[in-house]
């Protein structure tokens, strides 16, 4: 969603706004500004709709901003369209002050329209801009910045992360969070602020992750953080060990291809400390009959594509360790009166850790007695430090909208949670646990393989850009992989696409079937195989032309009813969505080149969903 960036030094601020709000273009917006107080005290604002590249082009053409302190803001319309004046920085209508939001102020119309009736004049249809008014209100009347900072925030209701700007304060900025990430960064003579840790790669790796509740004031020479009543707080500094080259494309066309060639690695990172000696071992859970104890139901709570992994989780938990496993939207899930209590494990997915349904339904199920697991990717990140267990991917920095290495990384990752817990519990041979180590250990390789025939996948593309609907069909383990297929299909490429459980074909979705309709039928899971290849039939009989997915072992029986085949080594069925989804990912990503589409940062998405 949006993104933040703020600095306070001895240099000039401008070139390093823009490098940071370029790092967290990958986010998704539409608009992006800057604001900094010059030497003499003037507060001064750019903006603008459109791309970073629009502003960069207004700050050349006119007289360059300068001073040593600013903020910086991409933002993603909620209340009011994409234009320059709805773009951040915000300013108050005495001019005095400038604040940069991300959010959403639930009773902002409240706000507005008892400032309107004392004469405050609104120029934007946002709620951000309420923020600035009524600080400068306060202002006046406290003559006080931090003394109006702490009216404003018991005024607002809703989710902020704010940095904040006075030019009667020249060389300071305040920062302040509730329900969105913000973090504080560290260098000497310069300290900054920033919504993702991104933002700062190239700037420093010593943060601090700022808690709700919490306000900061932020200078060149220091940094204070207080609580909600005001005590000043020692915050523990982090080292971020991600390398800033990781956020950079390195030679490739598009960040998602290069996540996308990044798996093998990636998936290395996440497997191989927690093999030794033939077992999985996952010190971060320090016994697994506690963390299990009296536990008789499972949720797995996610959205968007690690929700698809939470569907492949359903299938495997529910077999490994026989007992009710449910995958729930997030946005969904508070809302739906869950049976939580102590004997239900929460187990939460996100790639940033900051997806603010997530984060609402972790809380929900903390505050009914829950135990929560989370598997996130972002170190520090809210749910990471509010669950009761962290499972980490270490995928590295993901930068395209559409995950690619998350994905594989979080459900690698929670099917080794499985296996891992089936055989603590004694609820897995020896002889199929000795198995899946094995596979574990050969599934970086595995991954590669599927990969190296990158002309299969543009082939195939290049062939069937042009059609204008889509669908996937698969059982069990095939199915929820056809999830995360279409969507990374519709997201990137703008296809209409839907995925389907292969049995509900004659339940309605059939109809949809005519001449020359695409169907992609994954037939990777082999104790179905048979019923698939009988659903590959019946919608070729329709005239469907069909792109079939399987393995080494049965492509014999599928190839002859298929127009493509993409075949991938056979795993044990467990890991093989972990291969499965490499072919869907090219072949969107090829696909979306074919369209000519804006393939890192898709229309109207946005990386890290951070608002309702």
């Amino acid at each position: 969603m949006c993104g933040i960036i703020g600095f306070a030094g001895k240099t000039e601020a401008v070139p390093i706004l823009l490098d940071g709000l370029e790092r967290l273009e990958y986010r998704g917006y539409d608009s992006a500004g800057v604001a900094t107080i010059s030497a003499d005290g003037r507060l001064q604002v750019k903006k603008s709709k459109g791309r970073l590249s629009v502003l960069r082009e207004l700050l050349d053409s006119q007289n360059p901003l300068s001073g040593n302190i600013g903020i910086g803001h991409t933002r993603w319309a909620t209340h009011g369209e994409p234009n320059d004046t709805n773009a951040h920085p915000h300013v108050g209508q005495e001019r005095k002050i400038a604040v940069v939001h991300n959010g959403i102020i639930e009773n902002y119309l409240e706000i507005k329209n008892s400032l309107i009736r004392k004469g405050v004049v609104f120029s934007s249809d946002t709620d951000t801009e309420v923020i600035v008014q009524l600080l400068e209100y306060y202002y006046r009347k406290k003559s006080d910045l931090m003394d109006a900072v702490y009216a404003v925030l018991n005024r607002i209701k809703g989710a902020y992360a704010m940095g904040i700007l006075c030019s009667d304060f020249p060389g300071q900025m305040v920062a302040a969070k509730k329900d969105a990430p913000l973090l504080i960064g560290y260098g000497k003579n310069k300290n900054y602020i920033a919504s993702d840790v991104t933002a700062l790669l190239a700037q420093t790796k010593t943060v601090s992750y700022m808690e709700d509740g919490e306000t900061a004031v932020i200078t060149a020479d220091g940094v204070q953080i207080f609580d909600r009543d005001r005590f000043l707080l020692e915050k523990e500094k982090h080292l971020i060990e991600w390398d800033v080259s990781a956020a950079e494309k390195g030679g490739y066309a598009h960040f998602m291809l290069k996540e996308i060639m990044e798996q093998p690695e990636a998936v290395r990172k996440t497997i191989s400390p927690r093999l030794a000696d033939g077992e999985i071992v996952m010190e971060e859970l320090n016994n697994a009959s506690e963390l299990m104890k009296n536990i008789s139901r499972i949720y797995i709570v996610a959205c968007g594509s690690a929700y698809h992994v939470g569907m492949t989780g359903k299938y495997a938990l529910e077999r490994l360790l026989h007992i009710p496993v449910e995958a729930c939207l997030a946005s969904e899930f508070r809302y739906s009166e869950p049976l939580l209590g102590e004997s239900a494990l929460v187990i939460v997915i996100s790639q940033s850790g900051e997806t603010l349904d997530s984060m609402a339904a972790l809380r929900e199920a903390k505050r009914k007695g829950s135990k929560v697991l989370s598997i996130v990717n972002v170190m520090g990140s809210s749910i990471a430090r509010e669950a009761d267990y962290v499972l980490y991917t270490w995928a590295g920095p993901e930068i395209a909208v559409a995950t690619t290495k998350a994905y594989t990384t979080q459900m690698t990752l929670l099917l080794m949670l499985g296996v891992y817990l089936a055989k603590q519990l004694n609820g897995i041979e020896q002889e199929e646990y000795a198995v899946i180590i094995r596979e574990l250990q050969d599934l970086p390789e595995k991954i590669s393989v599927v990969m190296n025939d990158p002309d299969r996948y543009q082939k195939a593309a290049s062939r069937y850009f042009n059609h204008n609907s889509v669908f996937y069909i698969g059982r069990n383990l095939d199915y929820a992989l056809g999830l995360e297929g279409s969507l990374k299909l519709k997201e990137i490429s703008y296809i209409h696409s839907e995925s389907y459980a292969a049995g509900e074909l004659k339940h309605g979705t059939i109809s949809l079937i005519e001449p020359g309709t695409l169907v992609v039928a994954l037939a990777t899971y082999e104790p179905l195989v048979e019923k698939s290849l009988s659903n590959i039939v019946e919608v070729k009989s329709r005239g469907a032309e069909v792109i079939a997915m399987t393995t080494e072992r049965i492509v014999s029986l599928i190839e002859s009813q298929a127009s493509e085949v993409f075949v991938i080594p056979k795993v044990h069925s467990l890991l093989q969505p972990v291969l499965g989804v490499i072919p869907l990912q090219l072949f969107a990503y090829y696909v979306a080149l074919n369209r000519g589409c804006d393939i890192d940062k898709p229309r109207n998405l946005a990386k890290s969903v951070t608002v309702e």
